[in-house]
C-alpha cells in the first residue's frame, strides 16, 4: 500500500471547488474524455501502439477512467466528498500500474509518456467541457493547475510502484538464487537443479568456476562479471582459516572457454581471491571444494595475483589426507630415529635434495650451502641407514612425498 501522493493535491483540492452543476456536466462528459485520452495514448506512445483491443486496451481504459474519476472527486471536494478522505484508490491504482510495468520487464519510459499524453488530452477535453459550462478564466487556470498537479502525483506513485517492484523482485530472485547455490553445493539431482535454476530465473551456462574472496570485495567483482554470476555468503567454511576478521563470499562464475578463465583471473588481480577449476554447471560443487581445499593449503596472496587452484594441484594431492602424510613421514624416518633430532633433520634435508637433483652432488651442495664433501659424508650415513631401499622406486616415491613435510622450517 502507498500513501497519498502528497499534501499539494489535498491543498489544491480544498482551494478549488467546482459548482455542483459544472461538476455534473464534467462527469457526464467523462466517458467521451476517457475515450479520446485512451485513443491518444495508444496512437502516440510506442509501447502501447499495439493495444488496439484486448487485455492491454482494457487495462489502459480502466486506468484512465479511474484517474479521471479520481480527479473529479478531488475537484468536487466540499460538495459530495469528505475533504479528509484520501485519494487512496486512485493513488493505489497508479502505484499498481508502476509495479505491473516492472513485472512485465518494462521501464517507466512508456508509462510516463502515457501520463504526459494523457494529461495534455484530458486537459484539452475537460477544459473544453468546463469552458462550455461557463467557468471563468481564473477558475480555468486553477482547474488546469489542479489537473497537472494531480497527474504529477499519479506519476510519482507509479514510479514508486515500479521501484518497489524491482526491489522486491530482486530480493526474491536473490533468495531463489541462494537456494540454487545451496542445491549445487549439496550435489542435488539434475532434476532438482534444473527446477531450481528455472525458479531463480537463471540460465544454465556451459560451466561454472568457483571463486572465494572477501565479502567486501564481492560486489565490485560481480559488477564486472555480470548478473549471471551466482553469489553466496552464508556459512561458508574456510574463512576462519584465511582471514578471521573478514567473511568470505562464494562466486560461481559462468564460463565456456580457457579465454574466459584468463579473463576472470585478470579481473581478480589485486584481490585476495582463490579460484577453483571450471566444471559443468551441475558439478559446481567440485570447483567449490577445490577452491576451499586450496584456501586451506595455500598461503593467501599478499601481492597482486589471485590464488589459482590449478597452480597447487600437487599440494592438493599430497595434502588430501594429512594424517596419512604424517604417518608416512614417521615411517620413512624410522631408520634415523636413533639419531639426535638436529642430525635427523639435516640428513632428511640432504636426502630430499639428493633425490630431486638425481644424485648431482655439486647441485645438492649449492642448494644446501654446504661443501660437496659434506654431501658425500651425509649420503654415506643415509646409505648405511637405508641400504638398498634407496634404489627401490616405490620407496623413493614415498620419500619424495614425505620428506618435504619433514624439511619445512
Amino acid at each position: 500500500m502507498v500513501a497519498d501522493s502528497g499534501p499539494h493535491l489535498s491543498d489544491l483540492g480544498r482551494a478549488f471547488r467546482l459548482d455542483p452543476e459544472v461538476l455534473q456536466i464534467l462527469r457526464d462528459g467523462l466517458p467521451q474524455v476517457a475515450t479520446h485520452t485512451v485513443n491518444a495514448v495508444v496512437a502516440e506512445v510506442p509501447d502501447y501502439r499495439g493495444a488496439r483491443d484486448g487485455l492491454m486496451r482494457d487495462t489502459i481504459t480502466g486506468a484512465v477512467r479511474m484517474a479521471l474519476a479520481g480527479f473529479l472527486k478531488l475537484a468536487g471536494r466540499g460538495h459530495d466528498v469528505d475533504p479528509s478522505t484520501p485519494m487512496g484508490p486512485t493513488i493505489e491504482g497508479a502505484y499498481a500500474l508502476g509495479r505491473g510495468e516492472a513485472r512485465g520487464g518494462r521501464s517507466m519510459d512508456g508509462l510516463l509518456a502515457a501520463y504526459r499524453v494523457g494529461s495534455r488530452v484530458s486537459w484539452r477535453e475537460l477544459g473544453r467541457v468546463a469552458a462550455g459550462a461557463g467557468l471563468s478564466a481564473t477558475m480555468m487556470a486553477e482547474f488546469a493547475e489542479l489537473l497537472f498537479a494531480y497527474i504529477d502525483g499519479l506519476s510519482a506513485a507509479s514510479v514508486a510502484g515500479h521501484n518497489d517492484e524491482l526491489t522486491t523482485s530482486g530480493l526474491v530472485r536473490q533468495r531463489y538464487r541462494d537456494r540454487l547455490v545451496q542445491r549445487l553445493l549439496a550435489g542435488a539431482s539434475p532434476e532438482v537443479l534444473t527446477a531450481a535454476a528455472e525458479r531463480a530465473g537463471w540460465s544454465p551456462s556451459v560451466g561454472l568456476t568457483a571463486v572465494l574472496l572477501p565479502s567486501a570485495q564481492a560486489h565490485g567483482v560481480v559488477a564486472l562479471l555480470g548478473t549471471e554470476t551466482l553469489q553466496f555468503a552464508e556459512d561458508l567454511p574456510g574463512s576462519e582459516g584465511w582471514d578471521p576478521d573478514r567473511s568470505l563470499t562464494l562466486l560461481l562464475v559462468p564460463d565456456a572457454t580457457a579465454a574466459d578463465r584468463r579473463h576472470l583471473l585478470r579481473l581478480l588481480v589485486g584481490r585476495k581471491a582463490v579460484v577453483g577449476p571450471s566444471r559443468p554447471w551441475m558439478q559446481a560443487r567440485s570447483s567449490y571444494r577445490r577452491a576451499t581445499r586450496t584456501l586451506e593449503l595455500a598461503t593467501p596472496p599478499r601481492g597482486e595475483q589471485p590464488t589459482d587452484s590449478e597452480d597447487h594441484l600437487a599440494d592438493l594431492v599430497v595434502g588430501a589426507d594429512p594424517e596419512a602424510l604424517i604417518d608416512l613421514r614417521v615411517q620413512v624416518l624410522r631408520p634415523l630415529s636413533a639419531l639426535p633430532e638436529s642430525t635427523r633433520e639435516r640428513l632428511a634435508e640432504t636426502l630430499l635434495s639428493w633425490l630431486l637433483h638425481q644424485g648431482r652432488r655439486e647441485q645438492v651442495a649449492a642448494e644446501l650451502h654446504i661443501h660437496p664433501q659434506t654431501v658425500r659424508y651425509r649420503m654415506g650415513q643415509l646409505r648405511d641407514a637405508y641400504g638398498e631401499r634407496l634404489h627401490d622406486p616405490r620407496f623413493v616415491r614415498e620419500l619424495i612425498l614425505a620428506l618435504p613435510l619433514c624439511c619445512r622450517h
